[in-house]
């Protein structure tokens, strides 16, 4: 799994977050990209990124799915 890294202020917030450059390669092949294209490229990797880890999560039955979604 990825591990993501944050970047904070000298207040403590949260400023931004680190994209390892393997992954930036994987989400942009290209060497530039227009600033309106990041964001939904960034949201096709992460939703693919989802879809692939529910492929590997074992299905839960209607009971279970219930009681988990209550918690």
């Amino acid at each position: 799994m990825l591990e993501i890294e944050y970047l904070r202020d000298t207040n403590g917030e949260l400023t931004g977050v680190v994209i390892p450059i393997k992954v930036w390669k994987q989400i942009f092949p290209e060497a530039e990209i227009a600033l309106d294209e990041l964001s939904d490229r960034l949201e096709d990797y992460c939703l693919s990124q989802a879809m692939d880890e529910a492929m590997s999560t074992p299905l839960l039955d209607r009971q279970t799915a219930l009681q988990y979604l209550e918690e």
